[in-house]
């Protein structure tokens, strides 16, 4: 047999086998908000056999959104667009769900790659771009880290409570 279907483990998570879903920008969210796209795409993931399955990234704030289109996890309403396709996928699947949460710093506010992938400015309703101070191409903005960690992990204990204890075999 070969090693990609035999079983391992990363720390205490252990996995039926070695078939990994890669994250992938689907540029499909309104308002960071997870849609129907989002429901059967994952969902149909979800159903491959594969072991494990990245959501892609994920921002943590509306200004760190890549595109329009980007997934969020900020607020209530993107917290609760999420849940339901969570737990359809705990309901069908029992494949180990992740998250890249992540922000786009001085990559924000472009357009879709269909759409050009060129910068939104401001005027046409893009958002204010920020950066590391040694990124010097947009001014650099004080933000706390102790801010982020405080509202990520506050999303996602609202998301844990969605895995659900009975799990379809």
């Amino acid at each position: 047999m070969s090693a990609l279907f035999t079983p391992t483990t990363l720390r205490s998570l252990q996995l039926p086998n070695r078939i990994v879903i890669s994250l992938m920008c689907q540029y499909s969210a309104e308002r960071g908000e997870a849609t129907a796209w989002h429901m059967m795409h994952l969902g149909s993931l979800a159903l491959s056999g594969a072991a494990m399955l990245f959501i892609k990234a994920t921002a943590v704030e509306p200004d760190g959104r890549i595109t329009p289109g980007d997934l969020g996890l900020w607020d209530d309403a993107t917290e609760i667009a999420l849940r339901p396709v969570l737990a359809a996928i705990r309901q069908y699947s029992n494949i180990a769900v992740t998250m890249q949460l992540a922000h786009a710093g001085r990559k924000a506010s472009s357009n879709k790659p269909w759409d050009g992938g060129q910068l939104i400015s401001v005027a046409d309703g893009g958002w204010t771009k920020f950066s590391m101070p040694c990124a010097p191409r947009f001014p650099p903005i004080n933000r706390s880290a102790c801010g982020y960690r405080r509202r990520i992990g506050s999303r996602a204990d609202g998301i844990s409570k969605t895995r659900s204890r009975s799990r379809r075999s």
